[in-house]
């Protein structure tokens, strides 16, 4: 029996119940961040101490693959396998960029400035949510990857566009907790 908050898609209503459940999550550790930042008199500037031109130029990349997901969507619901592969294949690089650049982001904190989990309070806060993140686009480069490759080998006709609808949703909400960490973590 199909729910009618989710007709003909299951899985949606399934993505949905996950991703209400990691909102919390998230919501949680940002929250834990900002009571464990709030007067603390040794809490460096973010900005200052991080810099912004590296998470600027990722919020960037994961933005646009945001949109590159919605186009992948189209794509498929539309019959059109070329551009479906094209732009979801555009997704999973985009994912792929962002870890590469936190890794490159992390190697330089750790190795310039000796950040370390076990430093202080803003190190691991740092740390946990932005690793957290990176674990959720793992996931979702993951995903993604698999639909592309089941989408290559004739396996994702537009019958089957809810599957990447689903995908759709999981990659907008890594997207969009990437806004508030970038928000809470290197601009506030």
């Amino acid at each position: 029996m199909e729910p009618s908050l989710t007709p003909g898609n299951l899985g949606k209503l399934g993505m949905w119940t996950f991703l209400a459940g990691d909102a919390m999550i998230f919501g949680a550790a940002i929250a834990a961040y900002g009571a464990l930042r709030i007067n603390n008199p040794n809490w460096p500037v973010p900005a200052d101490y991080l810099g912004i031109t590296t998470p600027a130029v990722m919020t960037f990349i994961l933005i646009c693959s945001s949109f590159t997901m919605v186009e992948a969507l189209d794509g498929v619901q539309h019959g059109k396998q070329s551009k479906f592969q094209m732009f979801m294949a555009l997704t999973v690089l985009g994912g792929l960029l962002f870890l590469g650049m936190q890794a490159f982001e992390w190697h330089r904190l750790i190795a310039e400035k000796g950040m370390s989990v076990q430093r202080d309070l803003f190190d691991a806060t740092f740390f946990i949510l932005t690793g957290f993140h990176g674990c959720h686009v793992f996931g979702g480069v993951m995903y993604n990857g698999v639909l592309l490759i089941r989408a290559m080998m004739g396996k994702i006709p537009q019958a089957k566009a809810g599957l990447v609808e689903v995908a759709g949703l999981y990659w907008q909400f890594v997207g969009l907790v990437w806004i508030l960490i970038f928000t809470f973590i290197y601009l506030i």
